[in-house]
């Protein structure tokens, strides 16, 4: 009897073990670090940009709750965008910031991980070269802070 209680317990060791060897796994190939981290994205129902960068969030390990609303300018006004040079197609709510448009996973990673004093970071308009349109790889277009007094700053150039 003990020994079947040590095979089981050395069994269920191995299974955990190769289980978390899996998921580890499955973060290093989908650039995942193990984040997790959950973002609600607001976009209309008949955008195939938004879409698409709800799924390229996912690939990138994020945990999406994507919501069609019909009035995306209400919700940007809710979260302090006002501005309208800032406004893009659709609009994420992460950990108390907003993500504005087309803007790469990795910004948002820095966001999180650095935590500045600013509202939020957007991709203005719907850069052609962008996660979400055309390209898994941002190109030829700015990523932009902006803080709750309407100063806007370059987050990142690509």
């Amino acid at each position: 009897m003990r020994h079947e209680s040590k095979e089981y317990t050395r069994s269920a060791l191995l299974t955990m073990i190769l289980a978390l060897c899996v998921m580890a796994a499955a973060d290093a190939e989908t650039g995942q670090k193990g984040s997790g981290q959950p973002i609600t994205v607001y976009k209309s129902a008949t955008c195939g940009c938004c879409q698409g960068w709800v799924d390229y969030l996912k690939t990138q390990g994020f945990r999406v709750e994507s919501r069609d609303v019909e009035n995306l300018d209400e919700i940007k006004a809710q979260n302090g965008l006002t501005d309208g040079r800032l406004k893009s197609c659709h609009t994420a709510i992460v950990d108390g910031y907003v993500v504005e448009g087309h803007v790469p996973a990795d910004d948002i990673r820095r966001l999180l991980a650095q935590r500045p004093d600013i509202v939020g970071i957007t991709a203005p308009g719907m850069p052609s070269m962008s996660p979400g349109m055309n390209s898994l790889e941002p190109k030829g277009y700015d990523v932009l802070s902006f803080d709750a007094r309407g100063k806007i700053e370059v987050f990142s150039r690509y």
